[in-house]
């Protein structure tokens, strides 16, 4: 049974721009935004598979506005037209990104081309849309929240082109937040969560012991709605007790 959802006057709502939101986190995590009365521009590569998710969010969340634009983000002309429909946004989501090469190579042995793509989709696409966004987001308070991942802290044989770029989006966002008080930049570690890119990490192997995206948007909604201080945070930490 779907949970009916009262939403704010649209004069009233906020509006988030998430990127990578046809399916897994992203997808769960726009959702769970829309339900807690904001508006939406999301975007995905996959045409199709944007459009079922925004038909998706729609049916989930009764009276939701989704903005949906296909392309990918590492297209500067796809990111102006991006910031264009988003126009005065409150919440910046940098959640689109790839895995790299897979299955998972030493770093001894990894692609440059491919930690040249991993970096661009990881690192430059979100810093270039954060550029795009902070004037507005200034403006209005408002804030970007980053999604990275334990393979930014630890390390595991085989993540290094992954983590690698990982770690510089922390970083990044490390310094953002030092520099840019007037906003919240949160960095997120979800954890292992039961999606594509997790699968794609680990082919041929059961995944289904990770618990699907759906379960840490509350910790997310929470992290968003309260305002927390910017930081890194893990997902499991933000648990509303």
């Amino acid at each position: 049974m779907r949970r009916s959802h009262r939403l704010p006057s649209v004069e009233g709502m906020k509006k988030a721009l998430v990127t990578g939101a046809s399916r897994g986190l992203g997808r769960a995590l726009a959702t769970g935004l829309a339900a807690a009365g904001y508006a939406l521009v999301i975007d995905a590569r996959d045409s199709r598979a944007l459009r079922l998710a925004a038909d998706g969010i729609r049916a989930d969340v009764p009276g939701a506005d989704v903005t949906a634009l296909p392309g990918d983000v590492t297209d500067p002309a796809h990111r102006a037209v991006l910031y264009a429909a988003a126009g005065e946004i409150d919440l910046l989501v940098n959640n689109a990104g790839t895995l790299g090469a897979a299955p998972l190579p030493a770093l001894a042995d990894y692609p440059l081309a491919e930690l040249r793509a991993a970096f661009e989709a990881n690192v430059i696409a979100p810093i270039a849309l954060t550029q795009l966004s902070l004037p507005v987001l200034r403006e209005r308070g408002g804030a970007i929240l980053n999604v990275t991942s334990d393979a930014a802290v630890e390390p595991y044989a085989g993540w290094g082109g992954y983590g690698a770029a990982k770690a510089a989006i922390e970083q990044a966002s490390n310094v953002l937040a030092a520099e840019e008080t007037a906003i919240r930049v949160w960095w997120v570690d979800p954890g292992d969560l039961r999606t594509d890119m997790h699968q794609a990490a680990f082919p041929g192997e059961d995944i289904s012991d990770r618990p699907l995206p759906e379960s840490v948007v509350p910790a997310l909604v929470r992290l968003v709605t309260e305002r927390l201080p910017s930081g890194r945070y893990r997902a499991v930490e933000l648990v509303p007790a």
